[in-house]
C-alpha cells in the first residue's frame, strides 16, 4: 500500500440531484473523462518516481476484425478493476491500448465485406473500386471474390482495421475502461513494424530466428503455413478402410493395415508397429509392396506405433498427420510428397511410381484431384483389385484445424522461418520453463497450464505466413547468375531503415532494375504471424528505442522503456497462454534476458447455457452494445467483477440485474446519507461546504456509529488485502455485503436520530450520526469505484469538484480513530433485534409506524450488552415508546411485542 493516510478532498456545497437515475451516466462521464484527461499517465512525474510507484499493463490488443464480443467485456473489466484499484493507490498507472489488426482474420473479414481477395501475380489499381461494402452470404466462397493485386487488399484492409477499431474504442469508453487513449498502437503501423523487423533481425543475427525447408501444417483454404500452437482438434468424419500390403518375404502373405487416408498410400514409406509388439516382430527388418503401386516399403519398429488401434500396424506417408512427421524424421525415411499447397495432389506422376503398375492409375484417377476425390478413386481401385478386405467402417477421427478454419490441416514441405523456443533444446525449453516459476500467476493454478504446454512443445515456432497484411520479413535474398534463389545468402538492411518492405524497397548495395534478375536480388515475399509482432507488446508501448532513430521519432522512448520494463501486469485469457503469453515470454527472454513483466492475471472464459466457451467463430457469442445498453455499465462491470479470478463463467443476465439494483441504491442511499442537515437549512440558504474526513470522524462519538466504523475498518482491510492479492471478486464481496448491511440496517437505526426528530437527543448525538453516514459514504463509494465506476462517479459529483478515480484508496488509518474500542458485532446484532420487532408488525398486518407499548428481547448476554448501548436507536427505529425487557437465550430472539392500537381501531 501507498496511499497516504491522509487527504485534502476538493470539496463543494452538496447538491442533490431530484430523482438521481443510473440511466445516461455512460454518457456524461465517460465525456467528463475524456475531456479532462482523468486517466492519463503522466509520464514526467513516472519518470522522477521511484519505480514501485508505477504500476504498468500491457493491455491486450484486441483483434480488429468485426466486432467486440461478451468476452471482451468479461476479461477486459477485471483487468480494469485492478488498473483503478493501483491507480487509487497512488501509483502512475501506465495502462496504454493497442489493437491486433493484422492476420488472417482481418483479411478473412476484409474478403468477406468488400467481396474480393488477394492475387500478388496483379498489378495496384488506382482506380479500384470494391464490388460491395458490407458483405454478403456470397462472399465468403473464393470463387465470387473478386481478385485484386497485393497493394490494392493492403490498402482494404487498413481502410477497415480503421473503422472497427473507432467501434471497438466507443465501446471501450462506454465500458469505462481507465485506459490512456493517448497512448494507442496499431500492430501494422510504422512503430509496430519497425519493432518487429528490429526484434526479428536481433534474432537471426543471435541464431534464435533460422529458415528451413521441412514438412509443416498447411491449411489450404488461407494457404498459409499453421504454428503449434494454432491447432484445435476436432472430431472429423471419415472411414477405417481395411487394405493389405503383400510381403516380398513371403509369397501370398498379406500384412493388413487400417486407414482413413488411403489416398495417400502412394505416398507410403513404411510399415510402423510398436517394438514389443509380437504379431509383427518377424516382420521387422523385412519389406513389404503396396497395394495398387507396387512400392517397396520397409517394416520397421516404433515406440509411437499403438498396439491397440486398429490393426497394431500404421503405413507412415510422408505426410498425413504429425506423426507421420516424427517417424520421418526419427526413422530417416525418404520423402514422397503428394500432396500440394491447395490441398490436391501433384499433377505430375511422382518419379517412385513411374514405370510401376499404379502408373496409369495415379496419372488418370489421382493427378491434381482434390483429397476426397482421390480418396473415392482410391477405394474403388483398391476393391476391384481385390486389396481391400471389406467395406469400409464409419469413424469419427480426430483431426488438426487451423483455430480459424474450416478444413482439416494438410503436412506440406515448405520454406518457412521459425523462432527457436525450446521445442527442439532441452536446455531452452528448461530455460523458458523456469521464466514461467517466476512470473506471479493469478491464480496461481495457471502456472501449469505454461509448464505443460513449453514442456509439450515438439517442434519451434514457425512465424512465417503466406499472407499479404501482416509485417514483412525484412529481408531479401541474393539471386545468383544463372538467376537461382541463393537462399544462404541473405542480405539485410540497417535498423535506421526500418520499416521496410522487401516487396517495393530495395536491399543496400543494389538498385531496383537488379530485382528478380540473375546477379541481383528477390524479397521474401512471406509476412510475420501475427504473435510475432504482438508478443512484442510492451516494447511497442513502452517506447523500446529502434536503433538509430532518435527519441520522439517512430515512437522511441528509451528513458519511459528503461523505467518501466519489465511491466507489472499481463491481463488475458487462459487460452492464450501457449500463443500470446509464451510468445511473449520467448521475445523479452532472448531480447532483454528477463521475463515482460511480473505477474499474469488470467481470466476465465464465458460460457453458454451449455457450458461452451462463447466465441465469434462459434457463433454463440453475443455483442456487448446492447447488454451495456440494456443493463446499464455498472450492472455490465458488476457481473464481470463478481466471477472469481481465473474461473469460467456462464452468461447469467440474473447476475447483471443484482448489479443494476446495487448502483441505483447506491444512488439513493447516497442522497439520504447526504441529505441529513439540508433539510434544516432556511428556505433559499445556500448549503454549507462539507467538512474534511478527518473532521468529520472526530465528530462520530455514539456507540451504534462508531460499531459501524469499525466493521468499514475490516472491510478495508479485507478489500486492500484482497486486491494486493489480484483477487477483485473478494474485494467486491466483501464491500457489498457490508454495502447492504449499511442501508438495510444502519441507515434504519440511525434514520430518526440524523433526522434529529426527537427534541430528546442530544445535538452531539444528532451530528454523530450525520458524521457516521458520510464518512461510511466516502469510504463505500471510493471501495465501490474500480467496479461501480460511473454511479460512485456520479456521486461523488454530488460535493466534490474532482473525481473519485483519483482519490487515495481507503485505509484503516482514515477511519479509526472513528472506530477505536468498538465492536463491530454491535450492528449485527441490533439489526438483528430491529428485525425482530419488525417482523411482529408484520404478522400483524400493520405499518412499520406502529407504536410498540412492549417487547422482550432475549439472548446471549454478550448480545444483550450491545443492545443496551444502542436502545435508543432501536427505540427510535423500531418505534418502542414502553418497556423493554431483556432475558438470557443462547441465541437472540425478540417475544411478547405489545403493539399500540392505531388511534381508529
Amino acid at each position: 500500500m501507498t496511499t497516504d493516510a491522509t487527504r485534502t478532498s476538493h470539496l463543494s456545497p452538496v447538491t442533490l440531484p431530484d430523482k438521481p437515475s443510473v440511466d445516461g451516466l455512460e454518457d456524461k462521464w465517460a465525456a467528463v473523462w475524456r475531456e479532462r484527461d482523468t486517466y492519463v499517465f503522466d509520464r514526467e512525474a513516472a519518470l522522477a518516481a521511484p519505480r514501485e510507484q508505477i504500476f504498468a499493463v500491457d493491455t491486450p490488443p484486441p483483434t480488429a476484425s468485426g466486432s467486440l464480443h461478451i468476452g471482451h467485456v468479461f476479461g477486459y473489466t477485471q483487468a480494469d478493476c485492478l488498473a483503478r484499484y493501483q491507480r487509487m493507490t497512488g501509483k502512475h498507472v501506465f495502462y496504454p491500448i493497442g489493437w491486433d489488426d493484422n492476420g488472417l482474420p482481418t483479411e478473412r473479414r476484409v474478403q468477406n465485406y468488400y467481396g474480393v481477395r488477394g492475387d500478388a501475380s496483379l498489378p495496384h489499381d488506382p482506380d479500384f473500386t470494391p464490388p460491395q461494402q458490407g458483405g454478403d452470404t456470397k462472399s465468403s466462397k473464393a470463387a465470387n471474390q473478386v481478385p485484386i493485386g497485393r497493394a490494392n487488399f493492403i490498402d482494404l484492409c487498413e481502410e477497415l482495421t480503421v473503422l472497427d477499431e473507432k467501434a471497438f474504442e466507443d465501446t471501450f469508453r462506454r465500458l469505462g475502461l481507465s485506459i490512456d487513449w493517448n497512448v494507442q498502437y496499431r500492430t501494422i503501423d510504422d512503430r509496430s513494424r519497425a519493432v518487429a523487423q528490429q526484434a526479428f533481425l536481433h534474432n537471426l543475427t543471435r541464431g534464435e530466428a533460422y529458415q528451413s525447408e521441412a514438412p509443416g501444417l498447411w491449411d489450404i483454404t488461407f494457404q498459409t503455413a499453421v504454428a503449434q500452437a494454432e491447432l484445435e482438434a476436432r472430431d472429423y468424419p471419415g472411414h477405417y478402410h481395411r487394405v493389405a500390403f503383400q510381403s516380398t518375404s513371403t509369397a501370398g502373405d498379406s500384412v493388413f493395415i487400417e486407414t482413413t487416408r488411403p489416398e495417400l498410400i502412394p505416398s507410403v514409406v513404411a510399415l510402423i508397429a510398436h517394438p514389443d509388439d509380437e504379431r509383427y516382430a518377424a516382420l521387422f527388418g523385412s519389406t513389404v509392396r503396396s497395394p495398387l503401386f507396387g512400392v517397396e516399403v520397409p517394416v520397421v519398429a516404433h515406440p509411437m506405433a499403438e498396439m491397440d488401434k486398429g490393426a497394431g500396424i500404421a503405413m507412415c506417408c510422408t505426410f498425413g498427420d504429425l506423426t507421420d512427421v516424427i517417424w520421418w524424421r526419427e526413422l530417416s525415411l525418404p520423402t514422397r510428397s503428394v500432396i500440394t499447397r491447395n490441398g490436391r495432389l501433384q499433377g505430375e506422376t511422382p518419379e517412385w511410381l513411374a514405370g510401376g503398375p499404379g502408373e496409369q492409375l495415379y496419372a488418370e484417377e489421382l493427378a491434381g484431384k482434390t483429397t476426397f476425390s482421390a480418396r473415392a478413386a482410391v477405394v474403388e481401385a483398391l476393391r476391384a483389385s481385390g486389396d481391400l478386405d471389406g467395406d469400409p467402417k464409419p469413424t469419427q477421427r480426430k483431426a488438426n484445424f487451423f483455430e480459424k478454419g474450416d478444413k482439416p490441416l494438410e503436412i506440406v514441405t515448405s520454406r518457412q522461418w521459425y523462432i527457436r523456443n525450446g521445442g527442439k533444446d532441452a536446455n531452452l525449453r528448461a530455460d523458458l520453463v523456469g521464466r514461467g516459476q517466476q512470473i506471479d500467476f493469478h491464480p496461481a493454478f495457471m502456472r501449469s497450464r505454461y509448464k505443460n504446454w513449453v514442456e509439450g512443445l515438439n517442434g519451434d515456432w514457425l512465424i512465417s505466413r503466406q499472407r499479404f497484411f501482416g509485417v514483412q520479413f525484412p529481408v531479401w535474398y541474393a539471386v545468383d547468375a544463372e538467376g537461382e534463389t541463393d537462399y544462404d545468402t541473405v542480405l539485410t538492411p540497417e535498423a535506421a531503415r526500418l520499416p521496410i518492405d522487401p516487396v517495393t524497397d530495395v536491399p543496400d548495395g543494389y538498385e531496383e532494375s537488379q530485382r528478380d534478375q540473375p546477379g541481383g536480388f528477390t524479397a521474401d515475399t512471406d509476412v510475420m504471424d501475427t504473435w510475432a509482432t504482438s508478443s512484442l507488446s510492451p516494447q511497442i508501448a513502452a517506447g523500446w528505442p529502434v536503433a538509430g532513430r532518435p527519441d520522439g521519432e517512430l515512437g522511441n522512448d528509451s528513458k519511459l522503456f528503461a523505467k518501466v520494463f519489465p511491466f507489472d501486469m499481463r491481463p488475458q485469457g487462459h487460452d492464450i497462454i501457449r500463443t500470446w503469453l509464451f510468445a511473449t515470454v520467448v521475445r523479452a527472454h532472448f531480447e532483454h534476458d528477463s521475463l515482460p513483466w511480473t505477474d499474469a492475471y488470467i481470466n476465465g472464459w464465458i460460457l453458454d447455457p451449455d457450458r461452451k466457451k462463447m466465441s465469434k467463430s462459434k457463433g454463440n457469442a453475443t455483442t456487448p452494445l446492447g447488454m451495456l445498453e440494456q443493463n446499464g455499465t455498472d450492472a455490465v462491470r458488476y457481473w464481470a467483477a463478481a466471477a472469481r479470478p481465473g474461473v469460467d463463467t456462464v452468461d447469467d443476465a440474473s447476475q447483471m440485474k443484482v448489479g443494476r439494483r446495487l448502483a441505483i441504491k447506491i444512488l439513493n442511499a447516497s442522497k439520504f446519507a447526504l441529505g441529513m442537515g439540508l433539510h434544516e437549512l432556511p428556505e433559499g440558504a445556500e448549503p454549507p461546504l462539507p467538512e474534511e474526513l478527518a473532521e468529520l470522524v472526530a465528530r462520530v462519538t455514539e456507540p451504534l456509529d462508531r460499531a459501524m466504523l469499525a466493521g468499514l475498518t475490516e472491510v478495508v482491510r479485507t478489500a486492500t488485502k484482497a486486491y494486493d492479492g489480484y483477487d477483485y471478486s473478494r474485494a467486491l464481496d466483501v464491500t457489498e455485503s457490508f454495502f447492504w448491511t449499511f442501508c438495510d440496517d444502519y441507515l434504519e437505526l440511525v434514520k430518526e436520530r440524523a433526522y434529529g426528530s426527537d427534541e430528546a437527543m442530544s445535538r452531539a448525538a444528532v451530528e454523530s450520526a450525520r458524521a457516521a453516514l458520510q464518512v461510511a459514504l466516502d469510504v463505500l463509494l471510493r471501495l465501490l469505484a474500480p467496479v461501480v465506476s460511473f454511479a460512485t462517479e456520479e456521486v461523488w459529483s454530488w460535493w466534490h469538484t474532482d473525481s473519485v478515480h483519483t482519490q487515495p484508496w481507503p485505509t484503516v488509518e482514515e477511519i479509526a480513530a472513528g472506530a477505536e474500542g468498538a465492536n463491530p458485532r454491535m450492528l449485527d446484532v441490533v439489526g438483528q433485534a430491529l428485525a425482530g420487532v419488525r417482523r411482529a408488525k408484520s404478522e400483524a398486518k400493520v405499518g412499520m409506524r406502529t407504536e410498540v407499548s412492549a417487547t422482550t428481547l432475549s439472548g446471549p448476554e454478550a448480545d444483550l450488552q450491545l443492545v443496551r448501548a444502542a436502545e435508543a436507536d432501536l427505540r427510535a427505529a423500531g418505534k418502542v415508546i414502553g418497556d423493554i425487557g431483556y432475558g438470557t437465550a443462547e441465541a437472540l430472539a425478540v417475544s411478547d411485542t405489545v403493539l399500540v392500537p392505531p388511534a381508529d381501531a
